[in-house]
């Protein structure tokens, strides 16, 4: 990802502004004859506008010999192509008083762009050019291959979350390529060749594999118009080869233990399989994920760091085209040993499987979710990462505006009904960080 504070200034300035209230009519789409489906929310609050690029790319498109691949492009993008050279990207459209971003997860590689509305031009000329000619030189290669090895490796060393979910991961999963994690394998990110690269790019940087959000202080057929002029004479590719693997049903709690010396209290995390992101289940498993992991009220919050059992703990469920994880960690308080601070985490769960939650916890949280979905819909950033995220996880765009209806269908037989479906022993898998071993084990 990028330094996120290039596109600071404009993401605070659409905070500050309040932005028309909006509702699915207000979002106009139109498919190119190469497949590029582009919509637009026309919003005039404020004379700025943004770009988001949904590639239809992650890990999970990866095999064995290039994983982290996806990763590389993210660096890969910023490096030049045939009308913009090296570096040119970033400075012609900071010059147009643009900023961007970009990130990659197991699903989507995402291109985020901010600008003043007057610069749309040149965002669609900056990203023809990229997508069409982009630089795939050996001597580009080599540089930013060594640059994505040392992000690895360092990003191994100060992060021990990243550390136990890489080691957990290959554990939890067996078949499916979430296994691995996003960056990659060091040994594949050593050994990808100029040809890997190059059909990767091809096949999944094509028209047909990508949805574009434009929101902000633009006109429809003003984007019909440039989208055709820039983006339309790029040809699609074949459809990119389809993800068929299904992860077998976990019998049986699977363990792993990682020593790593710097480690000064240990780390538990416990990950749970649960249904992708378009599952019916999805809204109150999110709830239930707030309600153990979220804020000081939550229960893992009241239940291990106010008792001293931990110092931190939280819940991660990330959005998913495929069935992922559902994700709780806790770094132990001193003297606290690891199963001292497992078994802490999973009463929380099994209080919750046993007597359920209230009325009142549940309605908080929810308050709290649509809170949050309300003050992320309220700028064109967020109304533009939205629109696109649920086009692509939950099959259409529409459905971001039920989703504050489906929260609120969520009862608490719903939470209780889904922690004892989905976090039982047999479907969890435990991962430990420690400087050593507990000696009775």
């Amino acid at each position: 990802m990028k330094p996120l504070w290039i596109g600071l200034s404009l993401i605070i300035l659409n905070a500050l502004v309040p932005v028309q209230a909006n509702t699915k009519d207000d979002i106009k789409s139109f498919t190119l004859e190469n497949g590029l489906k582009i919509m637009v929310l026309e919003d005039s609050s404020i004379p700025n506008a943004n770009m988001y690029l949904f590639w239809k790319v992650g890990s999970r498109n990866e095999v064995p010999g290039i994983t982290g691949i996806s990763h590389f492009f993210e660096h890969m993008m910023f490096n030049g192509a045939k009308k913009y050279g090296p570096k040119m990207f970033d400075r012609t459209m900071e010059a147009a008083g643009g900023a961007n971003n970009a990130y990659t997860t197991e699903n989507i590689t995402v291109y985020t762009n901010w600008f003043p509305a007057a610069a749309l031009e040149t965002i669609f000329d900056l990203e023809a050019d990229r997508i069409a000619n982009l630089d795939i030189s050996p001597a580009m290669v080599e540089s930013e291959r060594g640059v994505v090895a040392s992000e690895r490796t360092t990003g191994l060393e100060n992060s021990n979350f990243r550390v136990l979910q890489e080691e957990l991961k290959a554990v939890a999963f067996r078949a499916h390529p979430y296994s691995w994690s996003v960056i990659g394998h060091e040994s594949d990110i050593n050994a990808w060749t100029i040809d890997d690269l190059r059909q990767y790019h091809k096949t999944y940087y094509a028209p047909n594999n990508a949805v574009m959000v434009i929101a902000g202080d633009v006109k429809f057929e003003q984007v019909q118009a440039l989208a055709q002029q820039y983006l339309a004479p790029i040809p699609a590719q074949g459809a990119p080869r389809e993800v068929k693997t299904v992860e077998p049903q976990q019998q049986g709690e699977r363990r792993v233990f990682v020593q790593k010396a710097s480690v000064s209290t240990p780390n538990v995390m416990l990950a749970y399989h649960v249904p992708a992101s378009d599952s019916a289940d999805y809204y109150a498993l999110d709830l239930l994920s707030a309600i153990l992991g979220e804020g000081k009220s939550s229960r893992l919050y009241q239940s291990l760091v106010n008792n001293q059992v931990a110092l931190a703990a939280d819940t991660y469920m990330p959005m998913s085209f495929d069935a992922n994880l559902f994700y709780f960690y806790s770094v132990a308080a001193p003297g606290v040993t690891p199963s001292q601070l497992e078994q802490g985490m999973i009463n929380s769960i099994a209080e919750i499987i046993r007597h359920g939650v209230s009325a009142d916890e549940l309605a908080k949280v929810k308050n709290l979710r649509l809170m949050d979905f309300y003050r992320t819909m309220e700028t064109i950033n967020g109304k533009a990462n939205t629109i696109g995220s649920y086009e692509l996880y939950f099959g259409s765009y529409d459905k971001l505006f039920s989703a504050p209806d489906a929260y609120n269908k969520v009862t608490p037989a719903d939470i209780q009904r889904v922690a004892a479906q989905y976090l039982i022993r047999s479907n969890r898998s435990v991962g430990v960080l420690a400087a050593q071993e507990e000696k009775d084990q």
